[in-house]
């Protein structure tokens, strides 16, 4: 079978990528090794799918080349999808600010790009396992379901996180077959694991959560922080895991709107001990167990104003070094993948290769929590879709 274009995954960028296509006429073709189309959007949000953030500009996304992404945003805006939405009625809200979610199910947004995807006349082929990509002039695909043959080829094929859904590095080691580099990849979007030693103090504090900020690496975030059997996890020690490098420690903030120096000063007379102070502001099974580790146990009016400003900085700089995260398994993202360097920011095409397009997450680009991936996905999509 010959067509003009074929993307290799169902996938978010991938089916935006098909609708543009088709939308200028070139006939399309879509294959996936999975059984159905979208995994990733259909658990998003869980279940609700988190489709894109109002908020979504280039300092939001990690690279080594961080104005890559700079082209392909600008022309594909979080309202160009919102209008998508509008256009086939699916209501959405605002859950945290900038992040919106489906109203009802993320299986509206599937069903709105299959719907799109065969307006455009795109062909979608599923179970479809590939044993071999040549380029002989056009790119032939030898698969279990016969050849097939195309002018333009889209990997789309997305990074290893989540390995459940099927997820391979497939277009990796597509890039490396072509000579295109690929920059150093690893989980992101991830939570961070306790040492040996931390997890036998820690351990015992899951399920206990903390409005923190944490910091790493000269990046700060703010909101909750949540202890596992493992470590740490939460949307905050998410965001700070894409910064983070084995061997760092970060640094917790356990008061971040308060001055804790000030709030014992009020206290200066009292003879409440800190360990029954200091649960008015945070969870009281968290601090009996930091309190037993760093500060000696007595009445606040019998601390010196040394000892009362230790702790208070302390309380705002608690310094944990993980010992690694918990893997793609649990990783909403993978961070790296095709070095940009090798694509054309523009069309997303390979410098080295005429015709070969490469997309979503399986580029060296990646967002931060919150719709930004999803939006990038969508974004990318878009801008092959122009050109392939």
């Amino acid at each position: 079978m010959e067509k003009n274009v074929i993307i290799i995954g169902a996938g978010a960028a991938g089916l935006m990528c098909a609708i543009e296509s088709g939308k200028r006429g070139r006939s399309v073709l879509i294959l996936d090794h999975a059984k159905k189309t979208g995994s990733k959007i259909r658990i998003s949000g869980g279940g609700h799918c988190n489709f894109t953030n109002i908020n979504a500009s280039p300092d939001k996304y990690l690279s080594y080349n961080p104005h890559f992404c700079k082209s392909a945003l600008s022309r594909f805006t979080p309202h160009d999808f919102i209008s998508m939405l509008e256009k086939n009625g699916i209501k959405y809200h605002e859950k945290e600010p900038g992040q919106l979610f489906c109203n009802e199910s993320s299986a509206e947004i599937v069903n709105m790009l299959h719907n799109e995807c065969k307006e455009a006349g795109v062909e979608i082929r599923l179970n479809c396992h590939i044993s071999e990509i040549k380029k002989q002039g056009s790119f032939v695909i030898s698969t279990n379901l016969g050849a097939f043959q195309a002018e333009s080829l889209v990997i789309a094929t997305g990074g290893l996180s989540y390995p459940e859904l099927g997820t391979t590095g497939f277009g990796h080691t597509v890039a490396r077959k072509f000579g295109i580099r690929v920059t150093p990849v690893k989980p992101a979007l991830v939570p961070l694991t306790f040492s040996k030693k931390d997890l036998g103090i820690f351990g015992e504090l899951s399920g206990v959560s903390i409005n923190a900020s944490v910091s790493c690496n000269r990046r700060e975030f703010r909101g909750d922080i949540l202890f596992t059997h493992r470590g740490l996890s939460g949307p905050t020690v998410l965001q700070i895991s894409s910064y983070w490098n084995h061997g760092d420690s970060i640094i917790v903030n356990l008061l971040p709107a308060t001055d804790a120096y000030e709030l014992f000063a009020a206290k200066r007379q009292s003879k409440m001990e800190m360990k029954n102070f200091l649960p008015q502001y945070l969870p009281k099974r968290f601090i009996q167990k930091w309190c037993d580790l760093y500060i000696q146990l007595k009445p606040i009016c019998q601390y010196t104003d040394r000892e009362l400003n230790k702790i208070a900085r302390q309380l705002h700089n608690w310094e944990i070094k993980p010992s690694g995260t918990e893997g793609y398994k649990k990783a909403e993202v993978t961070l790296g993948g095709i070095d940009t360097d090798e694509l054309s920011s523009k069309t997303m095409e390979a410098k080295k290769v005429a015709g070969l397009y490469f997309i979503g997450e399986t580029v060296d680009v990646t967002g931060q929590l919150g719709g930004y991936n999803l939006h990038w996905a969508w974004a990318s999509g878009y801008a092959a879709g122009q050109y392939a």
